[in-house]
């Protein structure tokens, strides 16, 4: 069942994506990507995955951006302009092949909100149901991130704690 702003939220989504690939002007495109990130955090969070838009919200809206501009601040005006060759004929034809064949693909997903999916009937109940007894952890949540999945959890980390270490070299000032 379609919400009445789901489809404008996807056409945002599109559109600003669509915008930041298609503009010649790198502010309009990072400002456009910024776009692209809130809209996607807020899609994320209709969707249910709140940790997952807040993640896109804060890294993909707020830090990216805010790095992106700060990069081109220190470059030279001139420089911020792009220049793209036209597109071809191939590109014009396997993107569009490869979106279509991504919507059949898509067609084979389990319908959202069914009760009888595969995640629903098999994997979350099991979660829900044992999660204490198997984790002595009373958040269902924390125990599915942290012992569960807890490699994946730990190479996530991982990789936010690089990319925080690398944002941090970046904006550092020389003392000197």
């Amino acid at each position: 069942m379609i919400v009445s702003y789901e489809i404008p939220l996807l056409l945002l989504v599109l559109v600003t994506a669509g915008g930041a690939i298609l503009v010649k002007d790198l502010m309009s495109s990072v400002l456009l990507l910024g776009s692209y990130s809130f809209f996607l955090s807020l899609a994320w969070a209709w969707l249910g995955a709140v940790d997952v838009a807040f993640v896109e919200a804060v890294v993909g809206a707020g830090l990216a951006t805010v790095l992106f501009l700060l990069t081109l601040f220190g470059t030279n005006p001139k420089d911020t302009r792009l220049r793209r060759p036209p597109l071809s004929l191939a590109t014009l034809i396997i993107f569009p092949l490869l979106g279509f064949l991504l919507l059949y693909a898509a067609s084979d997903l389990p319908v959202y909100l069914d009760p009888n999916s595969p995640a629903s009937v098999h994997i979350s109940p099991t979660y829900l149901e044992q999660s204490y007894q198997d984790t002595h952890t009373p958040n269902v949540v924390t125990s599915v991130l942290m012992d569960y999945r807890s490699l994946d959890t730990m190479v996530e980390t991982v990789v936010i704690f690089a990319a925080g270490i690398a944002c941090a070299l970046l904006l550092r000032r020389d003392a000197s």
